[in-house]
């Protein structure tokens, strides 16, 4: 176990010197009445130990053994502990046996012991030891012999209030930050929206005497469709000169994803005339129904790509107008709810959209000098959000990292420096960390069940 850089008031101990690790309380169906809480790892946001879902054991019926735990313990998830899903429950409940309930009270602080689960130090340690490739998890005996940093109780309350509320200050900015993405959304909807109704250059258009628009189909302003191909392919994307065919997952609304691609085998010969191109429109036309009728622009592309079967590829023909107007007419709200009703098929899971009902999608089309401007009006828009959403991402990676910053000066006694300083007698002596953990041992002591003595019965030499 590494050493710590710690207060010299505070020691540093294991786990399983302050709580029962691993021994839980099992329980069955039978056990509980239908609005119990019935808590599975899932319902943990990872990081934040936010709770996302909550269902009773009437929702919720359950068949194998759970452990059950009461208000406030600690729940900690052993299961990919990775993930840093750690909560205090604030009702009785059940939950999955990959979460271990954790009672240290009275003498360590339960949202002490929850603040440390969450720290760097702690998960940095769990990895190291954590059994198993595909769904690691913390065994017992790791659990119990997994670091722990114990300060005096007085100073755990006071680090517990500070960690609560500081933490939860920056768990409400990063909602709030959170929030502005959605808005960015909508706010490009609503963009998209007044751009292919022609409200966005409305002023523009009467100032130039310009027409009114045309009601058209896709057929009168596209030329040929390309239908790619898909051969097997090495499963690993191109990184050079080298040919692949790109996946579906490339065409993401307005934009091309020209790494989710494919590399194409050298033993199979080149179709040059299914390569992507930039001012190519692409879309997706078979698939799950969330992903059958996406459209993206390629404004470029780095690499030698061809369309696969699943795609789309075309472009309007000259003189009619912009092939980037025509993709934002396609991506826009009042048009994707027009494909929708095109779609064709049996499931959910393999929908279709078929030239000929795509070509007799029906648009509103202006002339191509109010294409250029809407064009040019939508990338201006778009680009001041592209910024303030970069802006708020990068927002976002600081306050992720300074919850970890707060939790690591909490833990090596920065927060609390001062409160030590005029509290000194109550982290010395009979209120020292060390005098805590005998305390601790003595308690634990008594609970522990008196082992039985046997007598050992002679064995009697039979007389000759």
């Amino acid at each position: 176990m590494a050493q710590l850089k710690l207060p010299h008031e505070w020691l540093q101990i294991h786990l399983g010197d302050v709580v029962s690790y691993g021994k839980t309380q099992k329980c069955e169906l039978s056990d509980v009445t239908n609005d119990t809480w019935v808590l599975e790892l899932e319902d943990v946001e990872k990081e934040s130990s936010r709770i996302i879902s909550r269902k009773t054991a009437k929702e919720r019926p359950f068949k194998s053994t759970k452990n059950r735990f009461d208000k406030g313990n600690v729940l900690y998830g052993k299961l990919r502990p990775y993930l840093n899903k750690v909560v205090v429950a604030d009702t009785n409940g059940v939950c999955t046996t990959e979460i271990v309930p954790l009672d240290s009270e009275p003498f360590v602080l339960n949202r002490y012991m929850f603040h440390w689960l969450r720290t760097r130090d702690f998960l940095n340690y769990v990895n190291a030891v954590s059994y198993g490739v595909n769904m690691p998890r913390l065994g017992t005996k790791d659990g119990v012999a997994a670091p722990f940093v114990l300060a005096p109780l007085a100073e755990q309350k006071v680090i517990a209030d500070k960690l609560d509320t500081l933490l939860a200050q920056v768990e409400n900015t990063k909602a709030r930050l959170e929030l502005i993405p959605h808005l960015l959304k909508r706010f490009r909807q609503s963009v998209l929206a007044a751009a292919v109704s022609g409200r966005l250059t409305e002023e523009w258009r009467n100032r130039a005497c310009l027409p009114a628009w045309e009601v058209t189909v896709v057929d009168n302003v596209i030329g040929n469709i390309d239908q790619g191909w898909s051969p097997k392919c090495h499963n690993e994307p191109t990184t050079d000169e080298s040919w692949a065919i790109i996946k579906t997952s490339s065409v993401l609304p307005m934009t091309f994803a020209e790494n989710e691609n494919k590399k194409l085998p050298e033993s199979l010969d080149v179709k040059p005339n299914l390569r992507v191109l930039p001012n190519d429109i692409l879309t997706t036309r078979a698939g799950p129904r969330s992903r059958c009728g996406i459209t993206c622009y390629v404004s470029s592309t780095s690499r030698n790509l061809m369309i696969c079967d699943k795609v789309y590829r075309y472009r309007v023909i000259e003189g009619k107008g912009s092939s980037k107007f025509l993709a934002l007419q396609l991506n826009s709200p009042s048009v994707l709810e027009k494909i929708e009703t095109l779609k064709t098929g049996i499931s959910e899971s393999g929908m279709n959209l078929t030239q000929k009902k795509f070509r007799q999608l029906d648009l509103k089309w202006p002339t191509p000098e109010e294409q250029a401007e809407i064009v040019r009006r939508v990338d201006q828009l778009f680009a001041h959000a592209d910024r303030i959403e970069q802006q708020v991402n990068n927002a976002l990676t600081r306050i992720n990292k300074l919850t970890q910053s707060i939790l690591a000066k909490a833990f090596r006694g920065e927060l609390t420096e001062q409160w030590r300083n005029d509290n000194p007698d109550l982290i010395s002596g009979e209120n020292s960390a060390k005098a805590l953990l005998e305390r601790i041992k003595t308690e634990r002591a008594k609970q522990q069940p008196a082992r039985r003595r046997t007598k050992t019965r002679k064995t009697e030499t039979p007389a000759t």
